[in-house]
């Protein structure tokens, strides 16, 4: 039972980054970056407001999908394992997709 508390514990961790990105920047005036260190933002998105509010909300329901991984630990740890390796692999593929999606939405 510990190793699926240290599951749980280990996808919390990793969610909470994502969520407060998610939360707090939502109403920043500087575009939320997808990348690390990414300037290109500026001069890319016209609607810093709208693009803000979609890309907060994606990086709530990544956060989310750790937490519902997390809790998928507690119940057995090898799904876990298997959710861990779809949300780090397919979860962030579909998450680039949707950030290239809003950059045509609310790109120049």
């Amino acid at each position: 039972m510990l190793e699926n508390i240290i599951g749980l514990s280990c996808c919390l961790l990793c969610a909470f980054p994502f969520f407060i990105i998610g939360h707090f920047n939502r109403e920043s005036r500087e575009p939320i970056t997808f990348w690390a260190g990414d300037r290109r933002l500026k001069e890319l998105v016209q609607d810093v407001q709208g693009y803000n509010q979609e890309m907060g909300k994606l990086y709530c329901r990544y956060a989310l999908a750790f937490v519902l991984d997390g809790v998928l630990f507690l119940a057995h740890m090898a799904a876990g394992m298997v959710g861990l390796g779809v949300v780090c692999t397919l979860g962030i593929f579909l998450f680039w997709k949707k950030y290239q999606a809003l950059l045509q939405r609310y790109g120049s």
